[in-house]
């Protein structure tokens, strides 16, 4: 039996989900684009190759495995895209949560079946079809649960747009003991230099008591000012509109004082370290490409 356990972002992690861009498929068309970023890439013929992303998820699994993580990947299906575990799942306290993602990635969470087999099954959930949440929306801090949405009246019109007010409704219900506080993030269909895919595109904690924020990420100052003020402004690393698109708000936390960064992000990695943390830095580039990195690929499911 798995003992899931995760209450926060940052504490010492000791079993997690990594993805897998092994057989992932052929470069997709325009049209099968899930995100501006990789629309971006598709037209430019950039698009990543799967052996970059292989070598960068590797470099990835084996510094989880430095620090004796128990790492579990999915199971491979052929030319499928099995990156982003993250959304596909997640675990608040001792529960796991199956989202329901967008149809034709169903077969991801299928993948990571013999996982969620050793859970005991009264600690599985599956919302209802209407609610729409994914992990990268869902972020443990304390007493609260940081949930990213987009209110807009056109929500239904956003393929970028992830986690529905039903979803955080469903949270809230779910776990009557915390406080769960929604943010409305900025999206795009066309411009990924201003879209928040998910919340940990535009803000994520560190440690004990500092985060990484970008203020244009969310439709409401007010939003914003909340985080401001329950942080405190100068535990707070701002980083700029080109920043929040090489996703450096997007790194992943092994211990309070642990945390695995993109070796191009100089100016974050330079601010960790003066704050005390070690940073393990790897290449993570090409993957970025796919408007995901670090957080996004991996689905913690045991933190101390």
């Amino acid at each position: 039996m798995l003992e899931l356990n995760v209450k926060n972002e940052t504490s010492r992690l000791r079993a997690v989900v990594l993805g897998s861009a092994v057989n992932n498929g052929p470069t997709p068309k325009a049209e099968e684009a899930y995100d501006p970023k990789s629309l971006e890439h598709i037209l430019a013929g950039t698009y990543p190759l799967e052996q970059d992303m292989v070598n960068e998820m590797e470099a990835f699994n084996t510094v989880l495995k430095k620090y004796n993580v128990t790492v579990y990947r999915p199971e491979m299906i052929e030319n499928y895209n099995q990156i982003f575990t993250r959304d596909i799942g997640f675990v608040i306290d001792d529960i796991f949560v199956k989202s329901n993602i967008l149809p034709d990635r169903e077969r991801e969470l299928d993948a990571i079946q013999y996982i969620i087999d050793q859970i005991d099954p009264k600690k599985v959930v599956r919302p209802p079809e209407e609610v729409h949440i994914e992990g990268g929306d869902v972020m443990l801090w304390k007493e609260y649960i940081f949930i990213g949405t987009y209110k807009g009246s056109d929500y239904k019109d956003y393929i970028t747009a992830r986690t529905n007010v039903q979803g955080v409704q469903y949270i809230k219900d779910l776990f009557p003991n915390k406080i769960v506080k929604e943010f409305d993030l900025v999206k795009s269909k066309i411009e990924a230099r201003d879209n928040a895919l998910h919340l940990d595109c535009c803000f994520q904690p560190v440690g004990n008591d500092k985060g990484i924020i970008y203020k244009r990420g969310f439709r409401e100052e007010a939003d914003y000012l909340f985080l401001v003020n329950l942080f405190g402004k100068e535990n707070l690393f701002h980083i700029t509109r080109e920043e929040m698109y090489n996703m450096n708000s997007n790194i992943f936390s092994i211990d309070t004082n642990v945390v695995v960064s993109e070796r191009n992000f100089t100016r974050l990695n330079n601010w960790l370290r003066a704050n005390g943390f070690v940073v393990e830095e790897i290449p993570y580039a090409e993957i970025a490409k796919q408007e995901g990195l670090l957080r996004c690929t991996t689905l913690p499911l045991i933190r101390d």
